[in-house]
């Protein structure tokens, strides 16, 4: 996986999501904008983070393991049980 890059700053965080209140946007493919990067932040339980291109890339993301968004590229996320996260941009 990607790694944020070190000349890109925060800049925006989503409020704090559990699988009940998941926006259909994110469990659906969907990217962020050229030059968008973003954190998924896991605080409890996992999500399965699937990157559909260049090639799809299956992971799965817990407090230790979060997820790297990389500009442009499509994704989604799906709730594995209980869950709470948020997104935190950077650019």
């Amino acid at each position: 996986m990607k790694t944020i890059p070190a000349n890109v700053s925060a800049y925006k965080r989503t409020p704090e999501f559990n699988e009940h209140t998941i926006p259909a946007g994110l469990l659906n493919t969907h990217n962020t904008k050229e030059g968008v990067w973003g954190k998924i932040v896991i605080l409890e339980g996992e999500l399965r983070y699937t990157i559909n291109e260049p090639e799809t890339e299956i992971m799965i993301l817990n407090s230790e393991n979060p997820g790297t968004v990389e500009p442009a590229i499509r994704h989604q996320v799906e709730p594995l049980g209980s869950v709470r996260f948020y997104v935190e941009f950077y650019r």
